[in-house]
């Protein structure tokens, strides 16, 4: 992992892994191909209640440049072009979507031992600008997300953070909804070895006043399988085993139960990857 503060995203990342990475109640499918020149081909579907979505997503990799296409059920076309390090620390992400003409938008993203920055615009004529910035240390971080539309001329987004990193514990602080919800999280490593770990979060609405607190844990039973558990304070408890039974490839099982309304069906989601 590079030193430094990383970017805003990775603020409280870890616990919100944690917390809610591969936690979902749907059906998914997808699997993995690669042709004789490289080109990898990923197939997904999702099925949603009664509604299946399905893509197919197209990859190439050349030196430092990396084109991602992917035409999905509505036949929308989404295309990324992403360009690694053209000068040190730097990344280019070229996105767009077809037939949305006011799709496209350019990033740049920069890491440096002591900040990360990310900014992206709209490529319309009133195009709506993000900055992202972060400064610090791979310790200790502050950081702003903001979002202008230059049409209206108003701020959409007003976000900030920060973030402590001490040996095996992380926790964060982070300002959103333009300044209506405050959200701590915290996460702690028990035993690296056998991938044990706790977290959790609270979420505070000042414009509703109410409070929403989760905590997880997670622990590998094997070097391939993980369970992970999860529990908030309106009584919704959701667990889910993942086993990767050969290399990148994951079948994972979750359920969701209301402990408050145990008269409720339990959801459950499964969701299969596999990759060559």
């Amino acid at each position: 992992m590079a030193k430094g503060p990383g970017l805003y995203s990775d603020i409280g990342k870890k616990a919100r892994d944690l917390l809610y990475r591969d936690y979902q109640t749907d059906h998914k499918f997808s699997i993995t191909t690669y042709s004789p020149t490289g080109v990898a081909i990923t197939s997904s579907g999702t099925k949603k209640g009664e509604l299946f979505l399905a893509d197919v997503n197209t990859q190439l990799k050349k030196k430092n440049v990396t084109t991602d296409v992917k035409v999905d059920t509505n036949s929308n076309l989404f295309t990324t072009i992403t360009v690694d390090e053209p000068a040190p620390g730097l990344k280019t992400i070229l996105s767009f979507k077809v037939p949305d003409q006011r799709s496209g938008k350019l990033e740049l993203q920069y890491l440096h031992d002591y900040a990360g920055i990310s900014t992206s615009v709209g490529l319309t004529a009133n195009p709506i600008v993000n900055f992202s910035g972060v400064v610090g240390t791979d310790t200790i971080s502050l950081g702003t997300d903001v979002a202008f539309d230059t049409k209206a001329g108003t701020f959409t987004k007003c976000n900030a953070g920060l973030s402590f990193i001490q040996h095996d514990l992380i926790a964060a602080l982070t300002l959103n909804d333009k300044g209506d919800t405050l959200n701590a999280s915290y996460y702690q490593s028990l035993r690296p070895l056998t991938g044990t770990a706790i977290g959790g979060e609270i979420a505070h609405s000042f414009s509703t006043n109410e409070n929403t607190i989760t905590i997880g844990t997670q622990h590998a039973l094997d070097p391939l399988t993980t369970v992970k558990a999860r529990v908030n304070n309106f009584g919704k408890a959701s667990a889910l085993i993942q086993h990767e039974w050969r290399p990148k490839s994951l079948f994972t099982i979750s359920g969701e139960v209301d402990t408050k309304s145990v008269d409720k069906s339990a959801k459950f989601g499964l969701a299969l990857a596999l990759k060559p």
